[in-house]
């Protein structure tokens, strides 16, 4: 009834600990932090002897098993009931809401805001579970049951502590999609797997829904001597039946087979069907083929098919001695972690039957302290491709780049028989990490290599961790501003305020230091981004630092200038630094922020970007669109503007604002640059994180692009990295003849370049000055002609300028 539910919701925290100190009485597996998860163990070990200084909250109701949710919500991974208002205030609430597992509290600490579910509060039936008192495993299985084996971390000040298990949710890799009369095509995220369905495939007025799923381990049956799964497991459903027209599976695979006359005879790349998981299959005829895409056409239509592609051959004709002699088959390994990693974590290599590599992965078999752990979904942190001429043994290491942490010993080496490659299946390996000491957790790069023991192939990649975990405690203490609306209950209550961004104002730059011109320097070919002046000339110094570049032959120490409405840089040794009391006349050297915004982010005119990961970037650093709307000249718009799908989170508000600017400057292409307009408004909100983000991620890209094969060159001046380690890097990009086409060159450059600025950490200008040195220092310096480096220096070096003039400094709240 009403009170009843009322009084679910209005819990007096007090009373939970008295009752917690009852329950651990009749619980005997209950110990401190292991209240309301049996399997903490590890956790209440370490914390046991420290007087209970960290803040304990039960994420259950304290009436742990004594009810049982009569209706679960399937798409709420966790089973939590407790309502964060009552975990953040002791006024009660008017709203229930289902809380969020830990990752969900994670994730929301990364939106900036807390959107909570809206659902009638639950009638609860109570049952006897004293028989669980004495038997663990019994014990164990409730819990898991009544948890949906979703992991509860009770003590959130010492989830930083912890192994690392704190985000675990139930994940499937399917997608479904809605079709009318005209058809259209439905692709499983993130593979080559797509369901091309032909237009009249339903009559007119009628829709069909597509769903894909991907099952990891295909049938064991397809995997022998004679043949080989090449695809995972695809599952096909289909709402409707009354159809006209046959549907196409289009499937990229892991293999291709061989040009030679033999192998073209004897092997072929074949598609299997059923209409259940376990069988049987039978052969599909209607199939096209071309290098390792397969396109079959499926007729005999059901609402539930099954399909899995495999390379199969007539016979073994020696020397050939199985099926992936016939073929250049490639293998895809993926290294898994948690969501933020910890002081100790573990990471999973995967190696997969197949080329398609999922971005998250439920771990089962997870051992901690010698006991097993509830299922853990796994983030994808890494992918490497490789071409494996057969099924051998392979030794997988990692080794830590970074001497704060290290893999356990034991972890260390590991083998994958050839036996497990020729299953098909997915092979896992785990690696314990550790950080060294008591030091402060930060994101760090490790080697992964993989040797094939009986050849000389060796192929290694770099892999960057997650961040750590971010701090909760500023979020449980909240500012004055939210405790004043604890009284407003009509009030949404967010976990973190909405960000407020700086007007910008467009006024003369505040400049404190000055050079004058010691010589003149005219220069017959003009230099993108160097200053030009006279002898006695006035110029406006943005900030002491200075840039080294290239000029017109040598590497020079430069300074960022102004002068007659020009930023560029002036040669240290040609001006005599001099303080604003000392300035006669700067009447020259005077410049607008809207002037300076306006040319330090001229470099991005010219620089290359991917427009999918500029957007995601912006739409997850950007947490108010109308912001965003009014610097890039759409502040006439208003939330009914957007449709449903982007009118509820902030990032697909803003996600919208950039789509609808890329239309308009595609639109007025010879007027208007996407990129350079982005990062002018990002300027002018103050996003300078993001704009060095972004400025970091262009110019490793255009970088790339420009070296080609030129790379190496630069791989052994940065990283003194040896021939076959440079090989290394290019193996994934190989075409047919064994080398990397000119025009695909950048790839692996761009791997290198990646792995190498990871390195640097947040240290985003010691990134572009050192990249700036090391081009600089090659044989034909890419940087006499490309000047867009040295641009960016420029952009960098005024930040700072930038914001104590543009910006005034905010007034706190009271």
């Amino acid at each position: 009834d009403v009170n009843e539910s009322k009084l679910d919701l209005d819990i007096n925290w007090s009373d939970v600990f008295k009752h917690a100190h009852a329950v651990s009485k009749t619980n005997p597996f209950w110990n401190e932090l292991s209240a309301s998860n049996p399997f903490v163990h590890d956790i209440a070990a370490s914390n046991r002897n420290e007087n209970n200084k960290y803040l304990l909250i039960l994420k259950e109701k304290p009436y742990l098993f004594s009810k049982v949710s009569s209706n679960r919500d399937s798409l709420d991974s966790s089973g939590d009931e407790l309502d964060i208002d009552c975990l953040l205030r002791k006024t009660s609430s008017r709203r229930s809401g289902r809380s969020k597992s830990v990752s969900d509290f994670l994730d929301i600490v990364d939106n900036r805001k807390f959107n909570p579910q809206k659902t009638p509060p639950q009638k609860n039936t109570a049952s006897d579970m004293t028989w669980l008192q004495n038997d663990r495993e019994a014990y164990k299985m409730a819990w898991l049951s009544h948890r949906q084996l979703t992991r509860s971390c009770v003590d959130l000040e010492a989830m930083s502590h912890s192994p690392g298990w704190a985000q675990t949710q139930a994940t499937d890799i399917h997608v479904v999609c809605k079709l009318n009369h005209e058809g259209g095509s439905v692709q499983l995220p993130d593979s080559d797997i797509n369901i091309h369905v032909p237009l009249g495939h339903v009559l007119p007025g009628e829709f069909q829904e597509v769903g894909l799923k991907a099952i990891l381990n295909p049938p064991s049956l397809f995997n022998n001597e004679l043949s080989s799964t090449v695809s995972p497991l695809i599952e096909l459903t289909l709402s409707n039946l009354n159809t006209r027209e046959a549907i196409f599976l289009e499937v990229k695979v892991a293999a291709k087979v061989k040009n030679d006359p033999l192998s073209q005879i004897m092997s072929d790349i074949v598609c299997f069907f059923s209409l259940n998981k376990e069988g049987p299959f039978k052969k599909i005829e209607n199939c096209y083929t071309y290098q390792d895409t397969i396109q079959v056409k499926l007729t005999d239509l059901r609402h539930v098919m099954y399909a899995v592609i495999a390379v199969q051959a007539n016979k073994i004709q020696p020397p050939a001695t199985n099926v992936w002699d016939y073929v250049h088959r490639t293998v895809s390994v993926g290294i898994y972690g948690p969501k933020y990693i910890h002081p100790s974590f573990t990471a999973v290599f995967t190696v997969f039957g197949h080329n398609y590599i999922p971005g998250k992965l439920t771990i089962c078999d997870i051992k901690k302290g010698g006991k097993s752990m509830p299922p853990v979904v796994f983030q994808l942190w890494g992918k490497h491709t490789f071409l494996l001429e057969k099924p051998q043994d392979l030794n997988i290491s990692l080794v830590s780049c970074d001497p704060d942490f290290e893999v356990k010993m034991e972890d260390q080496s590991k083998n994958i028989k050839e036996e497990e490659l020729k299953t098909g299946e997915m092979v896992r390996q785990q690696f314990l990490f550790s950080m060294l000491g008591c030091r402060e957790m930060h994101f760090f790069v490790f080697l992964v290599q993989i040797k094939v023991l009986k050849s000389s192939q060796v192929m290694q990649f770099h892999v960057t961790t997650p961040d750590p975990a971010p701090k909760l405690s500023g979020i449980i203490n909240r500012s004055k501003r939210l405790e004043k609306r604890r009284e407003i209950k009509s009030a949404p209550l967010f976990l973190i305020p909405t960000v407020k961004y700086p007007k910008f104002q467009d006024k003369n730059l505040n400049v404190n230091t000055y050079g004058v011109a010691l010589k003149t320097v005219l220069r017959q070919n003009k230099i993108d981004y160097l200053l030009e002046y006279f002898k006695g000339d006035t110029i406006a110094l943005l900030g002491e630092d200075k840039v080294k570049a290239i000029g017109q032959t040598k590497i020079k120490e430069w300074y960022v200038g102004v002068l007659r409405k020009k930023i560029g840089l002036v040669h240290c040794k040609n001006v005599k630094v001099i303080s604003r009391e000392q300035a006669m006349d700067t009447a020259d050297s005077e410049l607008t922020t809207r002037n300076l915004v306006e040319q330090i982010a001229l470099p991005f005119k010219k620089l290359t970007y991917i427009y999918a990961v500029v957007l995601s970037t912006v739409s997850e650093n950007v947490y108010d669109w109308r912001a965003l709307a009014e610097v890039l000249g759409y502040s006439h718009l208003s939330l009914d503007d957007f449709n449903k799908a982007h009118a509820d989170k902030e990032s697909e508000r803003v996600a919208h604002i950039v789509k609808r600017m890329k239309e308009d400057c595609h639109a007025n292409k010879k007027k208007r640059l996407f990129l350079y307009e982005l990062i002018v408004a990002l300027l002018k909100i103050d996003c300078q994180g993001l704009v060095a983000r972004l400025t970091q991620d262009t110019i490793i890209l255009t970088s790339a692009v420009k070296l080609g094969k030129c790379w190496r060159e630069l791989a052994e001046k940065l990283a003194r990295l040896t021939k076959q380690q440079i090989e290394a890097y290019e193996v994934p990009h190989q075409g047919k003849n064994g080398t990397v086409p000119l025009e695909m060159m950048w790839k692996p450059a761009y791997d290198f370049l990646y792995t190498w600025g990871a390195h640097y950490g947040d240290s985003y200008r010691d990134v572009l000055q050192d990249l700036q040195s090391a081009l600089d220092k090659m044989k034909n310096p890419v940087t006499k002609q490309w000047r867009e480096l040295t641009g960016t220096l420029i952009l960098v070096n005024c930040m700072e300028v930038l914001r104590a003039s543009a910006f005034s400094k905010m007034e706190e709240e009271e």
